[in-house]
This record gives C-alpha cells, structure tokens and sequence, in this order.
C-alpha cells in the first residue's frame, strides 16, 4: 500500500463515520516543540467534526476541522512533523511507518470487534492525572463534595489542578529530574497545587518531598492538618515569607500567583539554591509600571492606562526569562490555563543547563537593552 492509497482509504471512512481514533507520533525532529497529535472525532451543533489535540511540550491546544480538512492537516504533519500514526477504524487498523530517507512502509490488520467504540460526545469526561476517588484532600479543600463529585463551582479550580499537574511532570520528565526531588511552594495559599502535585509524585512512586511556605498562620495549620489526615507523611507547611525563608536542598522550586516582587523573591530563592527547576506563575506587576520611563517613539502604547499596564506586565516577564537565563537557565513563557479560568496565566518554567560565559554575558546584555529601550533604571529582579 502506498501512502497515497492510505490516505484515500482514511478519507472513506471519514466521510463513511467508520474512523474511530488516531495517534500520530515519533518527530522528525528532536527539537520539536510539537511531541505528537491526537485525533477523534466529534460532534458539534449536530455536525461531525474531527478534533486534533496538538500536544506541546508545555501545553495543549485543540483543534476542529471537516474531513477534508482533516485529512490536509495528516499529510502536513506526516510530511513536516511525525515519522509515524496509528490510525483505528471500524473495520481496519493501520500503522504507518515512515523513515527520513523517504521509506514508508503500512500495516494493515483488521480491526479488533471488542474494542471499536466510537464517541462523538464533545464535552465526553476526560481522564486526568488527579481523580475524585478516594481524595479526602479535595474533600477538606473544597472542591469535592461529600459524595466525591466535583462540585460545579470547582470545576475550573479542578481543571487547572490537573493542568499544572500535567506540566510539572512533563518539566521533569523532560528536565530528566524525576527523582530525589525536594520541592519547595513558595506561597502556597490554601495548598490546592501543592497537594495535587504531592499525590501525583506519590502515586508515580517517586520519593520527593515537599514544604509549602505560606506566611498566614490559619492557613499553615489548616493545611498541616489537612496533610496529616489524609496520610501525606512526605508534605508538611511551614509559616514564613518568600524573602525571608530558607529551606535547604531544594532542587525544584515553585511560586504560583505571588504578588508582585514576592515572585522575584522567589526567582531569586531558586538561583541561590542553585535549583534544578524554577516555576512560577506571576501574579500583578506594579514596580517595573512605576520604573517606565519610556522614550516619545513607545508614548503611543504607554499613555494609556490599560495599555500601560498590559505593556509592564510583559516587560517585566520579558526581563525576569532574560536574567534567568543570564544565570545559565533555559526559559519556557507560556499560558498555563485558560484565560477565562484566571487572567493571570503565564507560567515561566526555567531549567538549569550548562552555558559558556559569552552566553551569559550575551542575556545579560540583551536584558540591560529591553530595561534600556523603555526607560526602566533599575528593576526587582536585579536584587542580590
């Protein structure tokens, strides 16, 4: 069979509804932000669609097309992206298998009766990382109720649970840091994250440990309590401020939603302890707005209020990858959640790495040019 011929078959059953499922995978390239794709299809205001999940290093992103169009985007991929796809029908099985030399080779087996189950529900349950059985943690926080179920004020809550969850483990995996991790939540509030990221490394049998810092003491005991009843022997929550706490050998640190500089502290924790991984998820951006003083040529985009303030909040991330990676860090920016699930979703991830002296020097040029070109004299993150 010849990958012409494949294709002309998977439009069949396209347009026949026999296509169940397909994965297409193994990249043509290493480098590749875009690890593989997965495609099923829907149903949509009574009309059949089919759903691409284009799944990143750092995040998902969803995708509907009509057959045809289904159909433009596999061959783009298989040509530009993947070597490979596992394509599941009613009727038949294909596994397609691609070298870069220009060698395909396609097997085709009938399909296995038992398993053909073809779902066009869009809104179907989606298994995630953190379940509702058997989670007392979610139950003292709030998000399940009494009888397990997630409760309908909590659903974006819960979502953007399982989604930090699903990063962080693919920041280690991919960081190759999947065990003797000692992770520290700087802020970690009421402990929402925390405790999912604790129960998912516990389930993976990994043997990290975990302390939260978080200055409000109701909260430190309430979670402490929590922890205790619900057998986290590996999390335990301390009382203190970013800026003023220290906890040794931490080799991955996070601060979600830290106000203001309180993220910079943070930053500034993780490169003193020489950490493996920095996460963090800034929260408002005031001192970087009030530094600005930009040139007449930015006055345009910086006298309004609004426009300001958007334009602050993306120099001060811009500034705060630059240092990072000033101190030998690769950076990742990038929207963690849905935008209606909390404005304030950017997440940097940065991983330490090994960098020659003119790179660094390099960022630490690069970064003195962006305070330069809108006027900022000195910013938070530039603290020792």
């Amino acid at each position: 069979m010849t990958i012409d011929n494949f294709y002309s078959i998977l439009l069949t059953h396209f347009t026949a509804n026999t296509f169940i499922k397909a994965t297409l995978g193994n990249t043509r390239s290493k480098a590749d932000a875009l690890k593989n794709v997965l495609i099923k299809p829907v149903k949509i205001k009574e009309e059949i669609k089919y759903s691409f999940v284009f799944r990143n290093a750092t995040n998902d992103i969803t995708k509907n097309f009509y057959a045809t169009e289904a159909l433009e985007q596999i061959q783009e991929l298989l040509r530009d992206n993947f070597l490979n796809a596992d394509v599941f029908t009613i009727e038949n099985n294909f596994h397609v298998m691609q070298k870069k030399t220009g060698e395909v080779k396609i097997v085709q087996r009938k399909a296995n009766a038992s398993a053909i189950e073809i779902s066009l529900e869009h809104n179907h349950q989606k298994t995630r990382l953190i379940g509702q059985d058997n989670k007392k943690y979610l139950q003292a926080l709030g998000i399940l109720s009494t009888s397990g179920e997630v409760k309908k004020e909590m659903q974006h809550k819960y979502k953007q649970i399982n989604r930090y969850v699903e990063i962080v483990a693919d920041v280690l995996r991919d960081a190759n840091v999947q065990t003797n991790l000692h992770i520290v939540d700087m802020g970690s509030g009421k402990g929402y994250l925390t405790f999912a990221l604790a129960d998912y490394l516990l389930q993976q049998k990994n043997n990290a440990t975990f302390v939260g810092v978080e200055m409000r003491k109701d909260m430190v005991d309430l979670c402490n309590n929590i922890a205790t009843q619900s057998g986290f022997t590996n999390l335990q929550f301390v009382q203190g401020t970013i800026q003023e706490t220290n906890v040794p050998n931490m080799n991955v640190l996070i601060a979600l939603h830290a106000c203001d500089t309180a993220t910079d502290d943070a930053i500034h924790k993780g490169v003193a302890a020489n950490a493996e991984i920095i996460i963090c998820a800034p929260c408002c951006h005031k001192q970087v707005r009030k530094a600005m003083k930009p040139n007449a040529t930015l006055h345009a985009i910086t006298k309004h209020g609004i426009l300001l303030e958007r334009q602050a909040e993306l120099i001060t991330d811009a500034l705060r990858a630059l240092w990072l990676e000033s101190k030998a860090y690769k950076t990742k920016v990038f929207d963690f959640v849905d935008v209606n699930d909390t404005p304030k979703n950017v997440m940097i991830v940065a991983t330490k790495i090994k960098r020659s002296t003119a790179e660094l020097e390099g960022y630490t040029q690069q970064f003195i040019e962006l305070k330069n070109m809108f006027g900022v004299e000195w910013c938070d993150i530039e603290k020792e």
